[in-house]
C-alpha cells in the first residue's frame, strides 16, 4: 500500500486539508497502516487532483489563513474500491526495544529498566489513543480494527509486565563488557 492508497481511504471518510492528513497520518488513526512521509503528502495530493480522483476548495475562515480541503472524487472512490483488491504487503515490525532487550546481558540494569519502562509508557499511551479514537465507535470496520489494535498492545504489555523479571535478570551478565557500555 502506499501514499495514494492511504490518502484515498482517508478521504473517502472525511474531507481534510493536508495538514490534517499528516496529523492522522503520523498521530493519529491512520499512523498504524502504511508510513507516509510528510514531503509526499502535497505532490500525492498533486497528482490525485490532477488524475481528477481529488477535488480541492479553498475554505476561509475570518483572521485565519485560507485551506484547501480535499475531498474524493467518485472516480477517486472506485480507485479507492480497486486498490483494495491487491492483496496488502506482510505487516513490517522494528523495534529497536526489542535489540536492546535481545542483547541485555551488555546493558546495565539501570539502561534496561528505562527502556522497558519506556516500553511500557509507550504501550500505554498507545492504548490510551486507540480507545480515545473508538469510544463512540460507529463505522464496524474501524471498531474491529481498534479492537484489535487493542487485543494486539495488550497482549504485548502484560507480556511485558510479566517477564520484566527475566529480563532485569539478564542485564549486565556478560563478561567483558568494554567500560563505555556501563
Amino acid at each position: 500500500m502506499n501514499a495514494k492508497t492511504l490518502i484515498l481511504a482517508i478521504l473517502n471518510f472525511q474531507e481534510a486539508t493536508g495538514y490534517e492528513i499528516r496529523k492522522m497520518c503520523t498521530e493519529g488513526p491512520y499512523s498504524y497502516f502504511v508510513d507516509i512521509s510528510y514531503g509526499s503528502i502535497y505532490p500525492t495530493l498533486a497528482k490525485l487532483e490532477a488524475e481528477s480522483l481529488v477535488s480541492s476548495r479553498i475554505e476561509q475562515d475570518v483572521g485565519k489563513p485560507e485551506r484547501k480541503v480535499y475531498s474524493i472524487s467518485e472516480k477517486g472512490r472506485m480507485e479507492f474500491v480497486g486498490s483494495l483488491a491487491t492483496p496488502p504487503a506482510l505487516d513490517k515490525f522494528k523495534s529497536e526495544f526489542l535489540l536492546v532487550a535481545m542483547t541485555a546481558e551488555y546493558g546495565n540494569p539501570t539502561t534496561i529498566a528505562k527502556a522497558i519502562d519506556m516500553r511500557i509508557a509507550y504501550l500505554e499511551g498507545q492504548l490510551e489513543m486507540i480507545r480515545t479514537h473508538t469510544e463512540n465507535c460507529e463505522h464496524q470496520g474501524t471498531c474491529w480494527v481498534g479492537g484489535y489494535g487493542e487485543h494486539v498492545m495488550q497482549c504485548d504489555l502484560e507480556y511485558l509486565k510479566k517477564n520484566r523479571g527475566a529480563l532485569m535478570a539478564l542485564a549486565g551478565t556478560a563478561h567483558n563488557v568494554p567500560a563505555a557500555a556501563e
